[in-house]
């Protein structure tokens, strides 16, 4: 696996965005925790999505679209729980869930090597 040094800072740039736009946009007493664990997904999703590059293309891609998927879901989690009153253990174990279910595809699709 090799990661694209500029396009990782780019990804990152857009998630701490993302993650400020989460903590204006929320109204509970849970904004850090919204908008650090919101970076934290989707950083994590982003740079596999944008910078990642693998041997094998067919893995690459596979990774990629895998990747994007689960984008759309974190930003779409977080923007829940930024409009919604939540409590502490569910936000965590609804994305840490996510997160999991995400890198355990992620182990599978590489493990492929195809």
């Amino acid at each position: 696996m090799k990661i694209n040094f500029v396009q990782a800072l780019i990804a990152i740039a857009i998630c701490a965005l993302t993650a400020y736009g989460l903590y204006s946009l929320s109204s509970s007493e849970n904004k850090l925790l919204l908008s650090v664990g919101g970076f934290l997904f989707m950083v994590t999703t982003l740079i596999f999505a944008i910078a990642a590059s693998f041997e094998f293309h067919r893995t690459t891609t596979n990774i990629r679209a895998v990747s994007v998927i689960f984008f759309i879901m974190a930003l779409s989690s977080n923007m829940i729980f930024a409009f919604i009153s939540f409590a502490i253990p569910s936000y965590i174990i609804i994305n840490g869930i996510l997160l999991v279910i995400f890198l355990s595809i992620l182990y599978s699709i590489n493990k492929a090597k195809q």
